[in-house]
């Protein structure tokens, strides 16, 4: 499959709108926005974000699916892969297709069959990687310079967003939102299986169904899913 390139200055200026409501409290909805667009106009198979803690340690903040999930998954739980290269690389990292590709030797085992090509590009705060913006592709694919151009554009939108967030409030208190969305991954999680048993759900229909519904209600999904494993436990009393 070949895509549709767009221009990098196009693809900027398509993603400025996110930043004239950007602010340090919804800095994390604004990201979760930036992925989906990222996801929407390349079309891409799938796209995620993850950023590293206090201990250089990355950690997946937001993926569009479940596929993608397993893709971050996989790489944080081995501490390798392309993505993970690309952040201590501080630059871009392409895989033609992660399943054959002999720098992870161990990584196919752990990802779902449909992540096949992946691209990782740093992002970068002060020139320093904060995290990575990832994509991916469900069949094997050449990533080339406009690929690898348009991606460091959507790193550099995102950057842009925190630097805005962090001009708005205390350095700390967009370190608060992030981490508080970290530790919320783990509930997002659990909520994904409850509803799974509940309703005879896949993961990726479950994870779909829970980010429409918190953003039709205008909410995080974090908070959706704790109010979702709240009910659940008041079932079983």
């Amino acid at each position: 499959m070949h895509m549709t390139h767009i221009d990098p200055e196009a693809l900027v200026a398509s993603l400025r709108r996110l930043r004239t409501t950007s602010s340090a409290t919804d800095i994390v909805h604004q990201l979760e926005r930036a992925v989906d667009v990222v996801d929407t106009l390349f079309g891409y198979s799938g796209a995620g974000l993850m950023f590293a803690e206090e201990g250089r340690n990355l950690r997946y903040l937001v993926a569009t699916d479940d596929r993608g999930r397993s893709l971050e998954g996989a790489q944080l739980h081995l501490g390798q892969g392309p993505c993970v290269s690309a952040y201590e690389r501080n630059s871009a990292v392409t895989s033609t297709d992660v399943h054959a590709d002999p720098r992870w030797p161990k990584l196919a085992d752990r990802l779902h069959p449909d992540v096949r090509a992946v691209a990782g590009v740093p992002v970068r705060l002060g020139g320093e990687p904060v995290g990575t913006l990832n994509v991916y592709q469900s069949t094997p694919y050449e990533w080339d310079d406009s690929d690898v151009q348009a991606l460091h554009g959507y790193a550099d939108v995102i950057e842009q967003l925190l630097t805005a967030a962090m001009a708005a409030e205390e350095k700390s208190a967009l370190a608060d939102q992030l981490q508080y969305a970290l530790d919320y991954r783990v509930v997002i999680e659990r909520a994904i299986g409850y509803l799974m048993g509940k309703h005879d759900l896949t993961a990726t229909q479950a994870f779909t169904g829970l980010r429409k519904q918190a953003r039709d209600s205008r909410r995080r999904v974090a908070d959706l899913a704790a109010e979702v494993l709240g009910e659940g436990a008041g079932e079983l009393r």
